[in-house]
């Protein structure tokens, strides 16, 4: 059940507002997360800003405001020097920007959850410095309703996984496909409403078969137990993994896209050292596109990898 006055509900009439009221280029909240600034909402008339479009962290002009280095409010980006770096970027994506407003939505501890920007091509007047109480009453704001919100969301997780006994494969206690598949549903909606970082990983054994054909069934029962205790040490808690019937498992990486590759090769290496060896494939979750997108992407990846590997198999 959603709160009353959800954060991507809040976000978007936050920038709609800034959009009449200080008519810039462009209006975001952006989430900052594993190295990425994406963008959440956005009220855009210049930039083509929507959900999804994102910058490397080090690449931005957010984290010289975040560091102190230059003000949350720049009428002309071309006075400050620190912004040379972030400024060649944005040229060189056909990106100018001449006027730099930003200002950070925290998490309730302090830690930066992302910021409220807005961007204009062309410089402006000195004056404009005076919107600078508007822009910490509305980030404030922000920061608060992410907080209940976020509150909300845990306590639904915990109802949920309270009465998940239906949802369980019972060989190996990890989700059944019917609780994978309704995982998602659940949180399709909230990642788009905060834009956390997300992959999706699809595995498949490659010597199930084999043992079940060869040692019985009991040991390819065991071969199974195995594999899930080797995935559940090796993963993030509250990271779900799921076992989708036979020898394909499945689980959703809270890690961002450059972190994909080496989630990859360490989910081989701790499956191959367990005498558990599997085809591994991941597709990043993107804001607009979802989780279903990335489970398609993920599992066909995994199968040609699979083709590979059997095809190296059978020439060795």
């Amino acid at each position: 059940m959603m709160p009353p006055r959800a954060f991507d509900e809040a976000c978007r009439m936050v920038v709609d507002y800034l959009g009449e009221a200080v008519p810039l280029g462009a209006w975001a909240v952006t989430r900052v997360a594993a190295g990425w600034q994406t963008v959440l909402v956005a009220h855009d008339r210049e930039y083509g800003l929507e959900p999804g479009v994102g910058n490397r962290w080090t690449e931005t002009m957010c984290r010289t405001m975040i560091t102190g280095e230059t003000p949350r409010i720049v009428p002309d980006v071309g006075t400050r020097p620190e912004l040379a770096g972030p400024r060649e970027t944005a040229a060189a994506l056909d990106f100018r920007v001449g006027a730099y407003v930003g200002t950070p939505i925290v998490h309730p501890d302090g830690a930066l959850f992302g910021t409220l920007i807005g961007l204009n091509r062309e410089p402006m007047e000195p004056g404009f410095l005076e919107h600078e109480g508007l822009l910490d009453l509305l980030s404030s704001l922000l920061s608060s309703v992410l907080e209940a919100d976020t509150n909300a969301v845990d306590s639904a997780r915990e109802l949920e996984r309270a009465v998940s006994d239906a949802e369980t494969d019972q060989l190996t206690g990890l989700l059944n496909r019917r609780g994978w598949d309704r995982w998602l549903e659940r949180e399709e909606e909230r990642f788009r409403r905060f834009g956390d970082p997300a992959c999706v990983v699809m595995m498949d054994l490659d010597g199930l078969k084999t043992v079940n054909d060869t040692e019985g069934h009991d040991a390819g029962d065991r071969y199974l137990r195995r594999t899930a205790e080797t995935l559940r040490r090796a993963t993030r808690h509250g990271d779900p993994l799921a076992r989708l019937g036979g020898d394909e498992f499945a689980m959703v990486a809270t890690v961002g896209p450059d972190d994909a590759g080496p989630l990859v090769a360490r989910l081989q290496s701790v499956l191959d050292a367990a005498c558990t060896p599997c085809s591994v494939e991941v597709a990043p979750v993107g804001v607009a596109a979802g989780f279903a997108e990335a489970v398609s992407e993920a599992d066909a990846a995994m199968y040609s990898d699979k083709r590979a590997r059997k095809g190296s198999f059978a020439r060795s």
